[in-house]
């Protein structure tokens, strides 16, 4: 059961400044000595990277496409465990999900599953009375939706922010508790996949700071904190309703910033089932450790460290004992895990960086998206983790292509679906499965189960 306070942080449109909001308040609301606890709408990584490295606590991912609705709200009552507040980060359009007809897959079906109230983020700009117009739409479009107030972002001075909060305020009967600038000094860099990194090195602490000061300085954090009152959330263990009395296998992950990637779910639900995980950096010299029954390479930015990864040839030699041509221990590739197992990595400027070579051909980094989007993901009969007769959900955002000059057909380890159709993916072979797309296991925790198997009768313990 989770009680407390909650709140979803939603936005107009994409570029509304949700991110930038969620980021200051997370920081602002630590910065008073509060636990906070970060959620995102959406499969996506990068936002809870932001917001893992400000509160200090692992963020989650809501999916309500990948996930049941059941699953959606014990994820968010398991997160928020022992938080004085949950911060849920919107994603695209409060309204935007998986079509347009419905609410399916969007901010509004989330802060309806988490009987969460929400502040919205509108973007002021050249606008005026206008602007409670826009809040009265999002109002009125599905009353279910429980916007308690809202921040006036991109106004052009503390007038034009007080009248677009009497206009605001008289029209629609919510506060308007704050305001952002629209020449404020700092904005959240453009997001790409080499943040990360950067993130993680503590790059982007000041920048946490100065926005939580802005924050501080022309939002009103004690009504907030008020607004955020929400009753409690009842949620069905069903995802981890399973436990493993002690740990069965042990599974090597391989972990740092090249390989980064993880839902908190999907190693949460190997160790349940009976795994003991095991990290390692391949980036660091870390080889695949001796011990491991089983292996997962999670996604990530192997295209940034392509020259240290190609160079670290004992670190290569220990994937390809462990793996051996899918003849080794059960191993789980994932978008850049697999972009690892290749022949190569040729990068943006032509130059080919050799990779593990487990995998027939290579990966070529190009500058514009190869692939995005959800994935409805169907196993093939080579496929252990996901066979022919299993589904899974899961999502694919990637700027490589893959290609091979073999003659050889290569067993694919998925067909997936997606808006622009059916299409076969990855490459499977014995104990290996790899691929661009990233599953979500609460999507089909039988795979779980189905891993831990395989890698028990690898290891001759079935």
């Amino acid at each position: 059961m989770s009680a407390g306070r909650r709140l979803v942080i939603a936005g107009t449109g994409s570029g509304a400044g949700k991110t930038t909001v969620t980021i200051g308040l997370m920081a602002a609301l630590k910065q008073k000595g509060y636990a906070v606890q970060g959620f995102k709408c959406g499969p996506d990584y990068i936002d809870p990277t932001y917001h893992t490295a400000v509160t200090g606590r692992p963020s989650r991912n809501l999916d309500s496409y990948m996930l049941t609705h059941d699953v959606v709200k014990e994820i968010f009552v398991r997160g928020s465990k022992d938080a004085d507040i949950s911060i849920i980060e919107g994603v695209m359009g409060m309204y935007d999900g998986k079509e347009a007809t419905s609410d399916k897959g969007s901010t509004a079906e989330i802060s309806i599953l988490t009987e969460s109230p929400v502040l919205l983020v509108v973007n002021c700009q050249s606008m005026a009375r206008s602007a409670a117009a826009i809040v009265k739409g999002f109002q009125l479009l599905n009353p279910a939706v429980r916007i308690v107030g809202v921040i006036a972002n991109k106004v052009g001075s503390e007038g034009h922010h007080k009248i677009v909060k009497a206009a605001i305020e008289q029209e629609c009967g919510i506060p308007v508790v704050g305001y952002l600038k629209r020449e404020g000094d700092v904005e959240i860099p453009e997001r790409h996949l080499g943040l990360i990194p950067s993130v993680e090195r503590g790059e982007l602490d000041a920048l946490f700071g100065r926005l939580a000061e802005m924050i501080t300085q022309t939002v009103d954090l004690d009504l907030i904190w008020e607004l955020a009152k929400a009753g409690s959330l009842d949620a069905t263990p069903t995802l981890f309703a399973r436990k493993s009395a002690s740990e069965r296998v042990t599974i090597a992950v391989a972990k740092d910033q090249a390989f980064h990637f993880y839902y908190p779910e999907n190693l949460e639900l190997l160790e349940a089932y009976g795994a003991r995980l095991l990290f390692f950096s391949p980036l660091a010299g870390e080889g695949v450790p001796e011990e491991a029954e089983g292996l997962y390479i999670g996604g990530g930015f192997p295209e940034e460290f392509a020259a240290e990864l190609s160079q670290n040839k004992e670190v290569q030699e220990s994937f390809r004992q462990a793996i051996h041509a899918g003849a080794g221990i059960p191993t789980l590739a994932e978008c850049g895990g697999y972009m690892y197992l290749t022949e190569a990595i040729v990068a943006t400027d032509g130059t080919s960086y050799p990779m593990v070579g487990i995998i027939p051909g290579k990966v070529t980094m190009q500058r514009k998206l190869a692939a995005l989007g959800y994935r409805e993901v169907r196993g093939t009969a080579t496929n252990y983790l996901i066979g022919a007769a299993e589904q899974a959900k899961g999502h694919e955002f990637h700027y490589s292509t893959y290609a091979t000059d073999s003659d050889v057909e290569l067993a694919h380890a998925y067909e997936t679906k997606g808006l622009r159709g059916t299409k076969q993916e990855g490459f499977a072979q014995g104990n290996l499965v790899a691929g661009y797309t990233h599953l979500h296991f609460g999507s089909d925790p039988d795979l779980v189960e189905r891993w831990i198997t395989r890698c028990l009768e690898v290891a001759g313990r079935d």
